[in-house]
């Protein structure tokens, strides 16, 4: 594979930093464009002193903060994005300028600049409460709130420009991605961040609900794998899922960290089961997820001290996090 010059929006989050890592690893150029709104420095620190990477710091709000960052780029990850649900419901207008608008801004870059390859991160909660499982890429699209609904838009956005202005770009669906570095700080959020800091405090596991709802818990190297795979092939205009091959319980995930459990209730709009027909990714790209559910719970109690400075969520605190959850998605179970 020839050595491309790389650009990834949110290049200092979570999963876009381990994006970064493996086009590192593979010798390619990376400039990562990031605010800081959620991503980290800290998360390419121990990539600093590479001479193939660089950092610019602005939002993809500027269009041309974005074309200039783009320039003599040939490949494009797109993974800046704000996320968690409880701030999009209080704060649906900010979501929609970022997610949406935002996004409209990297392709209409993307025309500009004339780029060989774009993939869009997008989300499985596109999916709502799905009818069937495992979810192929045509089940009913069905946002329960407004992250889920300012995702899928800036897929069409992606899909959209791909197909009028012949920009090659896929989407890949990510389901319930797991992994160090994982936000630890801010909105209450995903599983395993409150449950690792949880465990450093001494304190139990806050199950939702009796734990037996499962989700397709995806590491996040292979996540990464997944990005780079879609950008090395030829593919366009397609949109893939992008999941473990299983769909495990809350249940499990506790059993293998080991602690107490305390219940609190389960909230509307959340599917009791999450798990990606990963077929079209593994036909046409020849992708498949390498790291299982106990070899991931594994690395990530290695780094557990990532969260040693993580808020520790109590039952009370939930309640209060979460509370336009209720108001706006329903009633708690009764």
């Amino acid at each position: 594979m020839s050595k491309k010059r790389c650009l990834v929006t949110g290049g200092a989050g979570f999963i876009g930093s381990h994006v970064v890592d493996l086009l590192l690893r593979l010798g390619h150029f990376v400039r990562v464009a990031d605010n800081y709104s959620t991503g980290r420095p800290e998360n390419l620190a121990h990539v600093a002193d590479q001479q193939h990477l660089e950092v610019v710091n602005g939002t993809i709000l500027d269009p041309t903060f974005v074309v200039d960052a783009m320039a003599g780029v040939d490949w494009v990850f797109h993974l800046a994005a704000l996320a968690d649900i409880v701030p999009s419901i209080q704060m649906p207008r900010t979501y929609f300028e970022t997610n949406v608008q935002g996004t409209l801004n990297v392709m209409e870059a993307a025309r500009e600049q004339g780029i060989e390859r774009l993939v869009y991160a997008a989300s499985s909660s596109c999916y709502g409460i799905p009818d069937h499982f495992p979810t192929p890429e045509n089940a009913e699209i069905r946002p329960e709130y407004p992250y889920a609904l300012s995702k899928y838009l800036g897929e069409q956005t992606v899909m959209h420009w791909s197909k009028v202005y012949d920009i090659p770009a896929l989407s890949l669906r990510l389901f319930n991605v797991y992994g160090p570095r994982s936000r630890t700080s801010g909105t209450y959020g995903a599983m395993f961040g409150v449950f690792l800091a949880q465990k450093l405090a001494g304190q139990p596991f806050t199950i939702v609900g009796d734990g037996t709802q499962s989700r397709d818990f995806t590491y996040v190297t292979d996540i990464a794998n997944a990005f780079v795979t879609a950008a090395a092939s030829s593919l366009t205009g397609k949109i893939m899922n992008v999941g473990s091959g299983g769909t495990y319980s809350v249940n499990q995930v506790v059993s293998l960290l080991g602690g107490e459990m305390s219940y609190i209730p389960k909230r509307p709009g959340e599917p009791d089961c999450t798990f990606a027909d990963t077929k079209e990714i593994v036909e046409a790209l020849g992708w498949h997820a390498e790291v299982s559910l106990e070899e991931g719970v594994a690395k990530l109690m290695e780094n557990i001290d990532y969260w040693k400075n993580a808020p520790v969520w109590t039952p009370d605190k939930i309640a209060d996090a979460t509370a336009d959850w209720f108001k706006y998605l329903g009633k708690s179970g009764e």
